[in-house]
């Protein structure tokens, strides 16, 4: 067996084709966490003072991000927020024991709410309101804005400083595809990793494993040892998004171009620099009429209530 490139030592285990090299499972996992320590400095993500609200899933991104994240900082300053959408036969009560016994092992104090709690709606009741009404709208776009207010709500809540989320290299590559294919620059912008919130309702969000691939959170996290949510939301196979679409074309892309992921997000960071810098020019977003949250730059409503106006439901709170 081939030696690993790093330590010369022990055998290596793991190939990662972007950077041409070989490491053993101890080289991988440190090289893991200096990626991830490097992304936290490069854009000042947060510092020892923080207070940190963790987004937890139950997925291996979330648990492999909390591994880590406990050696670069104090764990009784994190939070762990888990959110059960309410999906018949993805949301098992053995996930949600298994978030709560890991983050407990690691000392973290975690919060366990369900999007019926909140807003009075399993996600399931929402998508047969939505067929209902003939809304042609995709289950994850629901899941997704429901499942951000509930993150930001809760960490104003607990007055955390940062939301940290688990979105990795292949999420982020996926959405900056997807917003230029929408012609949206305003979404490119936002979601810069120097982009300023442009509303004090929001709390500062940060993605500190964005430059890590979802094969190597899978690898790190079966080195670990942890066991994960591996079933993919049943809505994803059953309506097929553009951001499922887009995932396929990029890893061919990456399959044909190895590094073609991490390069693109190089070129989006560098070349958006100067216009996002002019965001923090610009005049605080304006309120929701109906829930007084944040709402975008014309609108009166936000998102959120407009998803219940909609589907002709009032929203619990």
């Amino acid at each position: 067996m081939a030696k690993c490139d790093v330590c010369n030592v022990r055998e290596a285990v793991v190939y990662q084709p972007h950077y041409s090299r070989k490491l053993c499972s101890g080289c991988f996992m440190e090289d893991i966490k200096f990626r991830i320590k490097k992304q936290i400095e490069k854009y000042n993500m947060f510092d020892k003072r923080h207070k940190l609200l963790l987004g937890v899933s139950g997925g291996k991104d979330s648990f492999v991000l909390l591994d880590v994240l406990v050696e670069l900082h104090d764990p009784s300053k994190i939070i762990a927020l888990t959110i059960i959408e309410g999906v018949e036969g993805y949301n098992r009560d053995e996930e949600v024991e298994r978030v709560k016994r890991y983050t407990r092992g690691y000392g973290v104090d975690s919060i366990i709410v369900s999007l019926k709690e909140e807003f009075g709606y399993r996600l399931d009741e929402i998508v047969r309101l939505a067929l209902k009404s003939g809304i042609d709208e995709s289950p994850c776009t629901f899941c997704g804005v429901l499942r951000r207010r509930v993150l930001n709500t809760y960490a104003r809540m607990v007055n955390a400083d940062r939301t940290v989320t688990a979105h990795n290299l292949d999420d982020e590559v996926q959405t900056i595809v997807i917003n230029m294919i929408r012609g949206d620059y305003q979404r490119l912008l936002r979601g810069h990793p120097l982009a300023p919130k442009l509303s004090e309702r929001f709390v500062h969000k940060v993605k500190p494993m964005r430059e890590i691939y979802e094969w190597e959170t899978a690898l790190y996290a079966y080195i670990k040892g942890f066991t994960f949510q591996e079933t993919e939301c049943p809505y994803i196979n059953l309506r097929p998004t553009l951001r499922a679409k887009i995932r396929d074309i990029l890893y061919g892309l990456e399959r044909n171009s190895p590094g073609a992921l991490y390069r693109i997000l190089m070129e989006y960071d560098e070349m958006l620099l100067d216009d996002v810098k002019k965001l923090y020019d610009r005049p605080s977003l304006p309120t929701c009429r109906l829930c007084g949250e944040a709402t975008s730059y014309g609108r009166d409503i936000c998102k959120t209530c407009e998803i219940f106006e909609n589907l002709g439901v009032k929203m619990l709170r």
